[in-house]
Order: C-alpha cells, then structure tokens, then sequence
C-alpha cells in the first residue's frame, strides 16, 4: 500500500497508517514525508513501513514487532521506549536515539546526535542493539542500564570530526558499548572505563554487524577488520555515594 504523504497533518497521516494496519496490510510505503511526527508509534503487528523522505521526531516511539525503513535521513528521538522490532536509517539520525529502548534493534548507517542510547535497558532475553556506522555527539551511552551500543566511525560525512564526543558514557551502569577502531580516553566519563574484547564479546558483536551489514548491503569483514573495544561501567551505582544514607 502506497501513502502520499504531501502536506498531510501528521495525526492525519498516522490515522491512516493505523487503518491500513488494522486492516491487514502488511507493506506500507510512504512517499513525500516531510517531518510528520510519530510514525510508526505503538505499532505491535510485524508490518514493514517504507519511508520516502524526513520523518519528523518519535519515529518508532513504543513500536513492537513492527520495522522501519527511512530512506534518507531521520530526526530525533527515534525508538523512544521501543520494544521490539527494526528502524533501518540509510543516512543520518538525530538527537536521543533509543530512549528508554527496551529491545528490537535500530541501525544508523551514518552520524548521530547527542545523547543516544540514553536509559536503555534489557531484561532477561529481551536486549535492545543500536548501530551508528558514523560518528557521534556528546553524551553517548548516557545513563545507559543495559543493551548494546555499537559505534563504527566509518561512514561519516565529515572524516575530520571526532569519532564521539564529550562525557561518554555519562552515569552508565549496566550494558555493553563496542567501539571500532578505539576510543579517546580524554573524552570518557569517569564512570566508565575501556577494556579488550573477550571471545564471548567477539561472538555476539560479530553476529550485530552481520545484521547491520545485511541492512545495508555491506561487507562485514571490512567491518570487523578493525580492532574494536569495550566500554564498561567501573560501577553498578555510579552515584550512590550522592545520597545520604537512610536514618535508622
């Protein structure tokens, strides 16, 4: 099913993807999207939503099984809350990626914003991956409890930009970020430290990249012929010395 989505309000444009949804379709492409906000928002059945186009903030907001392709580039705040399924970005991606992320995967082929992979968290088998295959801004893996955060640095449109940014890692207690290549210490969050990769690492961040690179039609090996490292948090509560310890 084909949605043109030229000048439509965006609770408009969403009423009719839940329809079509509803209705039993199970491929939606839209064209001429210019910044509707909310697509694909609490959608809960495996339907697969092509995008033509910016979509505007909250994409995949509360999804569940659903997967999202954005043909161009994505704005912020994409997979806030999310549960399961995919978000596929063949450009750029903005601000708060991956908010609260609870499971499903989101694949950013090139740069990111800020504060990406904020609060995510896992439980039990349910662990949430997010992928940028460029670089990133400040605040990467901020308060992050669980789940996996792959940065590569490698399709970037501005090579002599910094791989992340400042204060990675900010608050991070629980959870796995995987960087290619290395990581600029000075720029590390003192919650948070470096460590090589064991066989186990090895393993499971070799089976991400096979999926990232199936997404977007790239070569794995050309991925994992770098070296890549661990960030770890130094501490399961990296503020408890803040609070003041309960009367008895």
């Amino acid at each position: 099913m084909k949605i043109d989505a030229q000048g439509v309000y965006y609770r408009d444009l969403n009423a009719q993807i839940r329809n079509a949804v509803a209705t039993g379709t199970d491929k939606i492409e839209l064209i001429n999207v210019n910044g509707q906000y909310f697509i694909g928002d609490g959608i809960n059945k495996p339907v697969t939503i092509t995008i033509s186009g910016v979509p505007g903030n909250d994409l995949a907001a509360f999804m569940n099984g659903a997967t999202v392709i954005v043909k161009e580039n994505a704005q912020d705040n994409i997979g806030n809350t999310m549960n399961s399924g995919k978000v596929i970005v063949h450009g750029h991606a903005g601000d708060v990626l991956g908010y609260g992320m609870r499971g499903g995967r989101i694949h950013i082929l090139k740069d990111v914003g800020y504060r990406v992979g904020i609060h995510m968290k896992s439980y039990q088998d349910n662990k949430p991956v997010l992928i940028a295959g460029g670089n990133a801004g400040d605040f990467f893996g901020e308060y992050m409890a669980g789940g996996v955060l792959v940065l590569l640095g490698m399709f970037t449109d501005d090579p002599e930009k910094a791989k992340h940014g400042y204060l990675f890692g900010t608050g991070m207690h629980g959870g796995v970020i995987f960087v290619r290549g290395g990581v600029d210490e000075s720029r590390l969050a003192k919650e948070v430290g470096v460590f090589d990769l064991d066989e186990d690492d090895r393993t499971a961040l070799e089976g991400y990249i096979n999926e990232y690179c199936k997404d977007f039609d790239l070569d794995p090996k050309q991925i994992l012929a770098e070296q890549f490292y661990k960030v770890l948090p130094r501490s399961k509560r990296p503020y408890g010395n803040m609070y003041c310890p309960m009367p008895r």
